[in-house]
């Protein structure tokens, strides 16, 4: 009866320990890949939300400088007949020139506005990308604290499991003892080692 209670007990531990060693790493791994495609998503949206920025920037400043074209064009003719109209009237060639000038106002206001217009949504993606990075990066975090605590929590569980198989087993080898009176000291000692290190079932379900 000994021997088999040596034979049973002796080979469980280290394939536990195995287990929680592979259970650490594949949380910890989980954890690191959670972490490198977060960082992964945020520098693609903050790319994207900077090339869409860089291209509003562009196409608002390609419009101005095609109002300001031709604004430009309007005033050289508005000057063009204001120089062919002075030889008959002054006023006539004063009056276009207010036009032209008022145009030309126009034009360059239309332009700061749509400038303007254009930096605000850039800054607004700018903002929404930003936010969207905080957004991934806190979400991470708090799936990275639910990991450590559920290796917190295994790690509990085993140590409680530990604690109450040796109880267990030194209780049976007790009342293996009262059974059995004639085992020698040699024998007992063999007992109270093997309870040492108590068996550890293959596989531990959660708490």
């Amino acid at each position: 009866m000994n021997e088999t209670l040596e034979q049973r007990q002796a080979p469980s531990e280290p394939t536990a320990q195995h287990q929680a060693v592979q259970m650490l790493t594949l949380a910890q791994r989980t954890a690191d890949d959670h972490v490198a495609s977060a960082r992964r998503e945020a520098d693609r949206v903050r790319a994207d939300a900077r090339a869409a920025a860089e291209q509003i920037v562009r196409d608002a400043r390609a419009h101005a400088h095609g109002l300001q074209q031709e604004a430009e064009k309007v005033l050289s003719d508005a000057r063009a007949h204001a120089a062919q109209t002075a030889r008959d009237a002054k006023v006539g060639a004063d009056n276009a020139r207010r036009d032209a000038e008022k145009i030309l106002a126009a034009a360059q206001t239309r332009a700061d506005a749509m400038a303007t217009d254009a930096q605000v949504n850039a800054d607004e993606l700018r903002d929404q990308a930003r936010q969207r990075y905080e957004d991934v990066v806190g979400g991470l975090a708090a799936k990275r604290e639910a990991l450590q605590q559920q290796i917190e929590a295994l790690e509990e569980f085993d140590r409680d499991y530990r604690a109450r198989l040796t109880t267990f087993m030194q209780n049976q080898l007790r009342g293996l003892w009262v059974d059995e009176p004639r085992l020698d000291a040699g024998d007992l000692e063999q007992q109270d080692s093997a309870a040492s290190t108590p068996p550890i079932p293959e596989q531990v379900s959660r708490p």
